[in-house]
């Protein structure tokens, strides 16, 4: 049997390991965003974030070029993935990328006092500090649909809710 051949029998044979998205979420800490100006200059960063009810949250400051693009309604890609020095395989490494749409939160409304509360919570004091800083803006990333990957083989679509749609096996990978 050629390389070829084996190669294709094995992706076969794969089985989709069972999706876990939001536990995927839950152990990441930060998202990271790929963002565009008005130009169509692609800016890729991070933030640190809170979930609540299946919108992200992240307090981001207009020093930082990402800022602007997320304030200004520009197409956004969000992605969670697993940390290097946990993956087993660093080609096949989890992640869930998601299409978002985004909304800025008004500074002393009812929202953002939760918002900025919960993400205290969950990354301590300095949200405090920067939360008192004028520069900076609550933003809520609002998912449209996406993918989700958690091996080689076992690739799904996902949809606004993060809930799957469906596993992508529609190609095998090709070989020489």
């Amino acid at each position: 049997m050629s390389e070829s051949t084996h190669t294709q029998d094995a992706q076969r044979q794969a089985k989709p390991v069972a999706p876990k998205v939001k536990e995927l979420i839950a152990k990441t800490l930060s998202v990271t965003l790929a963002t565009v100006d008005a130009e169509g200059t692609p800016n890729a960063s991070y933030a640190p974030f809170v979930e609540i009810d299946n919108k992200f949250y992240i307090l981001v400051s207009f020093m930082a070029k990402h800022t602007k693009n997320l304030s200004e309604g520009r197409k956004v890609s969000a992605m969670f993935i697993e940390d290097e020095s946990a993956t087993k395989q660093v080609y096949a490494r989890e992640r869930l990328t998601v299409e978002v749409s985004t909304s800025q939160i008004e500074r002393d409304s009812a929202e953002w006092t939760n918002v900025v509360g919960q993400l205290k919570e969950r990354h301590g004091k300095i949200v405090d500090v920067l939360n008192e800083m004028t520069d900076f803006i609550l933003v809520a990333l609002h998912p449209v649909k996406g993918a989700y990957v958690n091996g080689f083989g076992s690739a799904y679509f996902v949809d606004a809710n993060l809930e799957i749609m469906e596993h992508r096996n529609d190609q095998n990978h090709q070989t020489k």
